[in-house]
């Protein structure tokens, strides 16, 4: 029997290409192997946006469009809407009491993210709500409703999936062994960098490539790409590893092309506007395929409705079993 895969992505923008060489390429390789589920959490999105809904609802189809631009097979992988899955809910509401207020606030990424939205809101946390801080107890719930097993992350993500691991020993401690212990899968793939350099890459930044982008669109962003600040005239050496030109080329480049590149750079052989125009075509060379099924998707959206639906469905019927499990563990199956 294949092992279970959960992961989710909140549907808070469309995706961008960082997301698609991080996560996207490694549920691709995954998606032949496992049970795999892929929830589009617009729950949690909320937790961010609970006064923007209609954002997030448009975001949902925006980024399963995305998904499936991206080569992802809905034949293989259940995409489902976690709002549609009443047993997550429920499963929060047991969890949370398994687990202190101070540990939430102890989890380092819960502590990262409070902070910055204090430094943003310029308050001691009276904007911290009480779903924001709970969040990893909805996450614990994702992953046990579905039995998941295995759940591709980054290192930056470990803290979640461990305060999982805690709920389900409390309960397994209380209740008897009915749960089982999630795995962190770590993806291989780095975080892809900016086009300033920046290590995060998001629409506020304005230093991302998204899968929806046009070819002008693309082309307008790379030509503002960071290079080396000491190449000041177009023949002077520069120094390939602290451009983003260069940097990118290695993502959609062959190697001997990159090679080449890199030579020519450290010799002074080569212009940075010549640079970034070859960049803008091997980009959008590569990025062809994923807008050809975009655009069939965008003029389909039937399509990717009746997905949604199926994968829902499916997940739905699996979280319903799970739910049955730890009811009766609990003694509440009246």
């Amino acid at each position: 029997m294949k092992k279970t895969i959960l992961t989710g992505i909140r549907p808070t923008g469309n995706l961008h290409i960082g997301h698609y060489f991080g996560a996207c390429q490694n549920w691709l390789r995954l998606q032949d192997d496992y049970d795999f589920y892929l929830e589009i959490a617009d729950v949690q999105a909320l937790t961010d946006n609970f006064n923007n809904p209609e954002k997030v609802r448009k975001n949902i189809y925006e980024i399963t469009t995305d998904i499936l631009a991206s080569g992802i097979d809905p034949n293989k992988v259940h995409i489902f809407l976690q709002s549609k899955i009443p047993e997550i809910a429920e499963l929060t509401v047991f969890f949370s009491n398994l687990v202190t207020v101070a540990r939430l606030q102890r989890n380092p990424t819960v502590k990262t993210e409070i902070a910055q939205k204090k430094e943003l809101f310029g308050n001691d946390g009276e904007s911290i709500t009480y779903g924001f801080l709970g969040y990893p107890v909805s996450q614990a719930a994702d992953i046990v409703a579905f039995d998941g097993e295995l759940i591709p992350v980054g290192e930056d993500q470990t803290p979640l999936i461990e305060q999982c691991r805690e709920i389900v020993r409390k309960f397994n401690s209380i209740y008897g062994e009915t749960l089982k212990e999630p795995e962190c899968m770590f993806t291989k793939n780095k975080r892809i960098k900016g086009l300033d350099g920046n290590d995060k890459m998001g629409k506020s930044l304005g230093n991302a490539i998204y899968l929806v982008d046009d070819e002008n669109t693309i082309n307008t962003k790379v030509m503002g790409a960071i290079t080396d600040p000491n190449k000041i005239k177009k023949d002077d050496p520069a120094n390939p590893d602290v451009c983003m030109v260069y940097y990118y080329h290695q993502l959609v480049n062959d190697e001997a092309s990159c090679n080449t590149i890199c030579e020519e750079c450290k010799k002074g052989a080569r212009g940075c506007v010549q640079c970034k125009r070859e960049l803008i075509t091997k980009m959008n060379e590569y990025l062809s395929s994923i807008k050809d099924r975009r655009r069939y998707y965008e003029e389909h959206p039937e399509e990717v409705q009746r997905i949604l639906d199926e994968g829902t469905k499916m997940a739905r019927e699996k979280a319903i079993e799970q739910l049955k499990k730890i009811k009766h563990a609990m003694k509440i199956d009246y």
